[in-house]
């Protein structure tokens, strides 16, 4: 049986913040730059932890529970992700911090870039692991409740390839005098939605900016497909639009998407998806968002998934394995197909579903976005085919990286050859520099476009192509995001009215917030989850599974929730927030000398 740990790839660099956040430090070749924090404790091995600084607190609380079951520990703590990036490639640690926040809200996108054998972020070869993540993958909920639970007895209980440490809430703050609280949502997965949102007085959403801020500048594109980390999540999420949309509390919805419905037909494999006429791509000229007449249509969207499911079709392509199910993607041409397919619960035909609340009814499907016409009843109808029976592709096409760019603008840009692309020399689709040098060449299909950024902020403006003179096109024309690198900076900010909302707020910060008067705070279970990865190549962990788990049961949740105020939740694997397995992870001091001794036995 093909069971063991493969070397870290490089790309696991990339799981940051909203989608995954692996915290990492400095210069690889030098001490100097490192936290050689060593505490000497009896005569088990010394356990180095890698994380940043921003993770002082977890990397102590699991330095002290460690030292009291017997280890040496040394801490190697970074001040940014860069650092902590190129000391986890040069392999100087035992365990590394990681977090991992599941933003489609379905358990397959918690496990399979993480855990499966060449994933995305994936330093797993383990048969078993591959085995059960693809079968939960095409199972109902009520089937895969006991197929995550064998996941992670494989993950977890038997071979300790992780250290669960605990699930988070997601909180935000935000300036109850400037905000209308009741245009401000939280949700549990997607990142914070800004068209909803006005400011007390309404007067001032055509002239002022909502103040936002978030942790990274350094953006690693603004291609859907070819980022998804921190510096991005929120940003992509408000400038593309996408075939479905995820509600506050995870469920799949066309609210706020491209399609007026979707259904999803007998079988499971295939999807069916009636596009709106009301959206149009945005553009930049002298600095404003224009409407470029150019209507987000079919032909886009085929074009944005198929690219999106191949990993070759873009340099440094991020997010191809969260797609990797969709086998085609096409446009109906004849509405008879459409009302002779049944809906997958067997409750009426695919037209009439699609149908529902529309208009004008569907009397025509088709292909040239010239003939399409709502209000006439033409439409065009995207079906989109899966390679096996797999309902959570819908939590995929709600995933920033399926946001839908331009076939035209896209092409025109990415004129390079793909095979000899220079990143130094040419400038893709979506890179940053494009912006900052003035030559914009973004078109975006959401409610908003960034117009400029530099190394402090990027401000964006409203699509007026978007919904225009519905209640869904954006409230607030202008958007600037600061980037603040350090919490506590970005809630003085907030604090001192510099920024008028922060996303993403420490537990330990809550009492601040709710005894500052002219703030409020919104807060929920969320599906981020920190753990710890071993370090699977050169070090003693990486071979005995007997070693990992001493350190595995010297892990005490508790202590860690009292850390933090009891606002952590208990965590066995990533997919914790999403299925209740019923495993929990309990801190044994005997198991910890059980398998110390089986270890120095091996």
């Amino acid at each position: 049986m093909k069971k063991k740990l493969l070397p870290f790839l490089a790309t696991s660099a990339a799981l940051v913040l909203a989608a995954c956040s692996v915290q990492t430090e400095g210069d690889a070749n030098s001490d100097s730059n490192t936290e050689s924090n060593v505490t000497q404790s009896t005569d088990k091995t010394t356990i180095e932890i890698l994380g940043t600084s921003s993770n002082e607190t977890d990397m102590n609380i699991v330095r002290d529970q460690l030292i009291k079951n017997g280890f040496d520990v040394k801490l190697n703590t970074q001040p940014d992700y860069a650092s902590f990036s190129a000391q986890q490639d040069a392999g100087n640690y035992d365990l590394s911090l990681s977090s991992w926040t599941t933003v489609t809200g379905n358990p397959d996108y918690a496990v399979r870039s993480l855990f499966i054998t060449d994933g995305d972020y994936s330093n797993l070869s383990d048969t078993d692991v591959d085995a059960l993540i693809d079968k939960a993958a095409v199972e109902t909920p009520e089937e895969y409740q006991e197929t995550y639970k064998e996941f992670e007895d494989v993950l977890v209980t038997e071979n300790a390839y992780i250290v669960p440490l605990y699930t988070s809430l997601k909180a935000q703050a935000y300036n109850s005098e400037v905000l209308n609280g009741d245009t401000i949502r939280l949700s549990k997965s997607r990142a914070f939605a800004w068209e909803p949102v006005s400011f007390v007085d309404e007067s001032k959403n055509a002239s002022d900016s909502l103040m936002l801020t978030q942790v990274n500048g350094d953006l690693t594109s603004l291609d859907p497909v070819k980022g998804n980390d921190g510096s991005i999540n929120q940003l992509n999420t408000n400038m593309y639009v996408r075939l479905v949309n995820l509600t506050d509390d995870d469920n799949v919805v066309s609210d706020g998407s491209l399609s007026y419905n979707h259904v999803i037909a007998e079988g499971n494999s295939e999807f069916y998806f009636v596009l709106r006429d009301d959206i149009n791509f945005a553009a930049v000229e002298n600095g404003e968002a224009v409407d470029t007449g150019l209507m987000v249509s079919g032909q886009d969207v085929i074009f944005s998934l198929d690219r999106a499911k191949n990993a070759d079709s873009v340099p440094d392509h991020r997010t191809y394995s969260l797609h990797e199910h969709i086998d085609t993607v096409e446009l109906v041409t004849d509405v008879a197909e459409l009302e002779n397919v049944q809906l997958s619960d067997g409750s009426g035909n695919v037209l009439d579903a699609l149908a529902e609340d529309l208009d004008a009814p569907i009397s025509k499907t088709v292909e040239n976005a010239a003939d399409v016409n709502n209000d006439e009843g033409s439409y065009q109808v995207i079906k989109l085919t899966t390679t096996e029976a797999f309902p959570q592709v819908l939590n995929y096409l709600a995933h920033q990286s399926a946001g839908i760019v331009s076939k035209e603008q896209v092409e025109s840009i990415n004129t390079y050859d793909i095979a000899s692309f220079d990143p130094s020399v040419d400038i893709a689709y979506g890179d940053q520099r494009a912006v900052i040098n003035g030559d914009n060449h973004l078109y975006t299909s959401g409610p908003y476009i960034m117009t400029s950024k530099d190394d402090y902020e990027a401000t964006f403006q409203a699509n007026p192509g978007y919904r225009p003179e519905t209640p869904e096109t954006a409230q607030i024309k202008n958007v600037t995001v600061r980037f603040i690198a350090d919490s506590d900076s970005a809630l003085s900010a907030l604090r001192a009215g510099e920024i008028h909302l922060l996303y993403g707020l420490s537990e330990t910060k809550y009492e601040i917030i709710e005894e500052d008067d002219k703030l409020s705070l919104q807060s929920m279970p969320s599906n981020a989850v920190s753990y710890m990865l071993f370090n699977t190549s050169g070090r003693a962990v990486s071979e005995s599974e007997n070693l990992r788990k001493s350190i595995l049961f010297s892990i005490n949740q508790d202590e860690i929730n009292a850390a933090y105020n009891g606002k952590k939740l208990p965590s066995y694997s990533t997919v914790t927030p999403l299925v209740d397995t019923g495993n929990k992870l309990v801190a044994d001091p005997a198991k910890v000398e059980e398998f110390y001794e089986a270890y120095l036995a091996e």
